[in-house]
């Protein structure tokens, strides 16, 4: 099986880059492929333009970088998103990425009554890296809110069950140590975890 797995860090020795060359690994390990969509590496134009607007209204065709990251989507059997947490979500490039590649017609279909979720083939797995102390989310919901606006607000709606949603945080005990393990379990056994963790 085939996983693609995306991040969006303009730093190659960050932590964040660490995790996805552990995640990679651990796929490899368990016997099955991969590709990385490194966002920044790739300058990918986060910004939703005249283009992807009409596509959005009137279903033109979606731009040509918009297609090819759809194509990548379509190889995959899973996707795992591994990114920094920025003011309780994703960077800013990541959720450009997901506003232009998710569009109606191939993510879902709304037809102003009813919604056809299209991406129920699709497993996910969030890594999200925070900076703040669990109890920092806690008390302040930041956690649970950012699990209704990605898991259900974005997945849910297009039908893409969100498999793992895992909070990764310098206080975690044994950090960094104990995310890399995490991330490559998490590669080795991507195919065969069934239930949300």
């Amino acid at each position: 099986m085939h996983a693609l797995i995306v991040t969006a860090h303009p730093d190659q020795h960050s932590h964040t880059h660490h995790i996805v060359s552990q995640v990679a690994q651990g796929i490899a390990a368990g016997g099955h492929s991969y590709e990385i969509a490194d966002l920044a590496a790739e300058q990918f134009d986060p910004r939703f333009n005249q283009a992807d607007f009409d596509q959005f209204k009137s279903g033109a065709p979606s731009p040509t970088d918009v297609l090819a990251e759809q194509q990548r989507l379509d190889r995959a059997d899973a996707l795992i998103l591994v990114y920094p947490i920025y003011w309780w979500s994703f960077p800013a490039q990541l959720k450009g990425w997901i506003d232009r590649v998710f569009t109606q017609g191939w993510a879902y279909d709304d037809d102003g009554q009813t919604v056809v979720k299209k991406l129920g083939h699709l497993q996910v797995h969030l890594l999200a890296l925070g900076a703040a102390s669990q109890r920092t989310y806690v008390r302040r919901g930041y956690f649970s809110s950012m699990r209704t606006q990605i898991d259900e607000g974005i997945f849910g709606y297009c039908g893409a069950p969100v498999v793992t949603s895992e909070l990764l945080l310098p206080t975690d005990e044994h950090y960094p140590d104990a995310h890399y393990t995490l991330a490559n379990q998490l590669g080795q056994r991507l195919f065969n975890v069934k239930e949300m963790a």
